[in-house]
């Protein structure tokens, strides 16, 4: 139970106010399909965070970490622009039913990939070594990741009733630019 709990606490402390709270907030007012987008963030954490667990020395001893600084900060100069694009989706059930399925598939590849070299993914993996028990680390810091992401779910619905959407988008993109070029500064230094 030890192994739970601290890896849940670490998770949720550590995750307020990181990027893939602003990406869970970003992509709860992009799709407004809540529920969808808690499904995919828990696809993606439990994925994440079960490899990070299982097998992140491995993973960590096969690339280096240039190619890993290089690679998150091209993601989020990514990130930063594809959150500038607004939504254009039909009213017919059809589009209905792609946009949740778009809005799955999305946030469980963006979640994945923002969580690779991530701080929480490295606490896992951190985790995973302390405790031998990939287990109940990963249920622990998948837990953590609900609990974190699912605030900004929640209550970014309510956000977008109060600030306009465009303003949401420029901030978000200026934020995950500012993530990539720390990135690549922090990679220098």
């Amino acid at each position: 139970m030890e192994a739970l709990f601290q890896s849940f606490g670490l998770v949720v402390a550590s995750e307020m106010g990181d990027k893939t709270q602003l990406l869970a907030l970003v992509l709860a007012l992009r799709f407004k399909k809540p529920v969808i987008v808690m499904l995919g963030i828990l696809v993606a954490t439990l994925l994440n965070h079960g490899l990070a667990t299982a097998l992140g020395g491995w993973i960590g001893s096969q690339i280096s970490e240039r190619t890993l600084h290089i690679s998150l900060a091209v993601i989020f100069f990514a990130f930063a622009l594809w959150i500038l694009v607004p939504d254009k989706l039909d009213d017919d059930d059809s589009a209905k039913t792609d946009h949740a399925a778009n809005a799955f598939f999305t946030t469980v590849v963006l979640f994945f990939l923002a969580e690779m070299g991530d701080k929480t993914q490295l606490a896992t993996l951190a985790l995973g070594a302390k405790f031998q028990m990939p287990i109940a680390v990963t249920i622990g810091t998948t837990m953590g990741m609900l609990v974190a992401d699912g605030l900004a779910v929640v209550f970014g619905e309510r956000l977008i009733k109060v600030i306009p959407m465009k303003a949401i988008r420029i901030i978000s993109s200026l934020l995950f630019a500012a993530f990539g070029g720390l990135i690549l500064w922090q990679m220098g230094n």
